[in-house]
């Protein structure tokens, strides 16, 4: 990477660097001060506020992808294409009720593989560990992966350099700090991410009017205005489901529902829904820009940093730089909180050892994110795969989970058998449909199939479940 062909003075991207990661530590120390026992690690004392629940909720949401692959989205699949994008949202929006739920159901509880081994019995849990860690693990590799890339580009900052750091800066903090870390650097950083998105999105309206643009994609790329384009619409129905199936299995989300104040996980989620719906359009309408401008994008994934220099400079440089970083971080810090807590919760204590007391477990969990960011960080080095490759592999998988849980929450007759069968028969066909059709109908299908079995052994079981049983401590 040459200094001549990245938007930023390498110079100025280590000063960035440095300035943010002694911020975000620091913070994450402050926030975490509170930090005594394992609830308060996992859980930040079930005691969050709407402020800082809505906040998180959006934050982590607001990953690299909202960011660099929305646009690309855009880029790619034109109008539908931002939109399809911003069907993820739904995943927040629908899991509010779920959450309300969730706590209601399971006061005392502290993961997604509590529910799932309370609710369906050991192999189901085994299955749905097996799931939900793997694209925990991968979502995180991408994470941290997408950081060293980014940086590199952005700035000229060596990729292992900035993977590194990122990934260092979130481990630290959330070994100190648990979620109370994780939320209250959140808050800071949704801020960061909504209001440099907003100026950057005025800025380019000052540059381009809306009529140029669509006057320019009509003559140079017309499919990307049609309303019939094939992919795209597909995309959109094959999006929504991977955002559900992300949101609804994943302890990243769970572990938020636990921890909210009673009452406020359904609005925190909905406000945090409806708050990131709009990001990927304005990412995407960044990227649909990039034609009236005359800005030569090189690669799709670049189009969004690559307008903004145009448009502002050096200072649209420093924009999206802080705009990166902050939704890594505010991605990578909750993804490590939460695997750690399940592998310490559904693994060391369920398993290997019971009789813990809270403090065993709270630096059990600790541990096990400097393992989760010892293991990220060797597996990112060689800079195996893609960020989109690894996503929409584990589409089916994520899809596969939507329906055992939506009916393990709501309906008695909801059984081990549909649980089981639909997330192996989901999965699989799913999967044989990405490699035999494209990703953008695997979570489609993969989901699709996991519904009928599901709710086919629902209906023909006999049992009738006993909520009670939930209510583990």
């Amino acid at each position: 990477m040459t200094e001549d062909s990245v938007l930023l003075d390498p110079s100025t991207g280590y000063l960035l660097l440095a300035i943010f990661s002694v911020l975000w530590i620091g913070l994450g120390f402050y926030w975490g001060r509170r930090n005594k026992s394992f609830e308060d690690h996992a859980l930040a004392g079930r005691n969050v506020g709407l402020a800082l629940g809505s906040a998180t909720a959006a934050a982590t949401w607001i990953t690299s992808n909202t960011t660099m692959l929305a646009p690309q989205f855009a880029l790619e699949l034109g109008i539908w294409g931002m939109i399809a994008y911003s069907m993820a949202a739904f995943g927040l929006i629908l899991f509010a009720p779920l959450a309300k739920r969730i706590r209601t159901l399971m006061p005392n509880g502290y993961t997604s593989g509590d529910f799932f081994r309370l609710r369906y019995g050991r192999t189901a849990w085994g299955i749905f560990m097996l799931f939900t860690l793997f694209y925990s693990l991968t979502w995180l590799v991408s994470m941290a992966m997408a950081g060293g890339i980014l940086l590199e580009a952005l700035a000229g900052i060596d990729y292992v350099w900035g993977m590194t750091v990122i990934l260092a800066v979130c481990v630290i903090y959330t070994m100190r700090g648990g979620l109370g870390a994780v939320i209250g650097t959140d808050f800071i950083q949704s801020l960061i991410i909504i209001v440099g998105i907003v100026v950057v999105g005025f800025a380019v309206l000052q540059n381009v009017s809306v009529d140029e643009i669509h006057a320019n994609l009509t003559a140079t790329k017309p499919e990307l205005v049609h309303v019939l384009f094939p992919a795209a619409l597909m995309a959109i129905f094959n999006n929504l489901l991977f955002g559900l199936g992300e949101v609804f299995h994943n302890n990243v989300w769970w572990s938020r529902a636990f921890a909210f104040r009673e009452g406020v996980g359904s609005k925190a989620f909905l406000i945090g829904g409806l708050v990131w719906f709009p990001i990927p359009i304005a990412a995407g309408f960044i990227a649909l820009a990039s034609g009236a401008l005359n800005v030569a994008v090189p690669s799709p994934d670049m189009v969004g940093p690559l307008v903004i220099a145009n448009v502002l400079g050096e200072v649209g440089a420093v924009a999206i730089f802080i705009i990166v970083f902050c939704s890594l971080a505010s991605s990578i810090d909750s993804l490590l909180a939460a695997t750690s807590d399940l592998i310490t919760e559904d693994i060391y204590r369920r398993l290997l050892k019971p009789a813990a007391d809270p403090a065993t477990l709270k630096k059990v969990a600790q541990w096990i994110t400097l393992a989760l960011g010892v293991g990220t960080w060797a597996v990112c080095v060689p800079r195996v795969g893609t960020l989109a490759s690894v996503l929409f592999f584990a589409g089916p998988l994520v899809g596969a989970m939507i329906w055992p849980i939506v009916t393990g929450l709501y309906w008695r007759r909801a059984s081990s058998v549909g649980a089981i069968g639909g997330m192996l028969l989901g999965g699989g066909v799913g999967l044989i449909s990405y490699f035999t059709i494209g990703w953008f109908v695997a979570s489609t299908i993969g989901t699709a199939v996991s519904m009928v079995w599901v709710l086919g052994a629902a209906w023909l079981s006999k049992d009738r479940f006993d909520w009670n049983l939930l209510k583990e401590d």
